[in-house]
């Protein structure tokens, strides 16, 4: 898959506004400040694809990001940091909700967490989610340059059986946007993903 080709197709604040539900969409969620959408920019070479903001949580929409007319990339709202009214984090809770149950193309999530501060109440939730429906999940310990290798192998180890615990199918890796390390991991888990003709391992209806 040429990840280098995604261009920007539309932001949608409700999940009937996403394109047809057909083809294979893969989705990138996270917390506000988890660094998703420097996740994003290292994985498609692009500086400015995926919005960085110093305002975490200013993303309100789901953005579509084209790779070929069969296969999407989703980038889904940042979540647990905005300073936005509680109703407004429970729509957007909602239609989080929705989109993994009831997105049939939906063929994985990569779920973002700070290496030094994973699997809070929000992360915990979207593995059940996912869980639930069948739906693949590969979690990137985002930041991983920020710690020494030693505190770094221990993070890894513990947020594993963490996840193990909540989603027992799941992935964890290590990862690092400016320093691309564990880019190749995350390179062979989504061309997986993108190759799957078949069906979730789960009927959502």
């Amino acid at each position: 898959m040429h990840y280098q080709k995604a261009k920007y197709l539309l932001g949608a604040a409700k999940i009937n506004q996403l394109p047809a539900d057909e083809g294979i969409e893969v989705a990138f969620a996270g917390r506000s400040n988890a660094g998703k959408s420097s996740a994003l920019n290292a994985l498609t070479q692009q500086k400015s694809l995926a919005r960085t903001s110093k305002t975490p949580g200013r993303t309100q929409l789901i953005n579509v990001f084209t790779l070929d007319e069969d296969a999407r990339l989703i980038d889904l709202p940042g979540y647990g940091y905005a300073k936005v009214p509680e109703a407004t984090k429970l729509l957007w809770q909602e239609e989080l909700s929705r989109y993994l149950q009831e997105r049939q193309c939906l063929r994985g999530l990569v779920l973002l967490m700070d290496i030094r501060h994973f699997l809070k109440d929000t992360d915990q939730q979207m593995l059940v989610w996912a869980h639930e429906v069948g739906l693949p999940v590969h979690c990137l310990l985002s930041k991983s340059d920020k710690l020494k290798q030693g505190a770094k192998s221990k993070a890894l180890l513990q947020c594993k059986k963490q996840v193990s615990e909540l989603h027992p199918e799941a992935s964890v890796q290590a990862f690092s946007s400016t320093k691309k390390h564990g880019l190749d991991q995350l390179l062979a888990k989504l061309d997986a993903w993108y190759a799957t003709d078949a069906p979730p391992p789960d009927d959502k209806d």
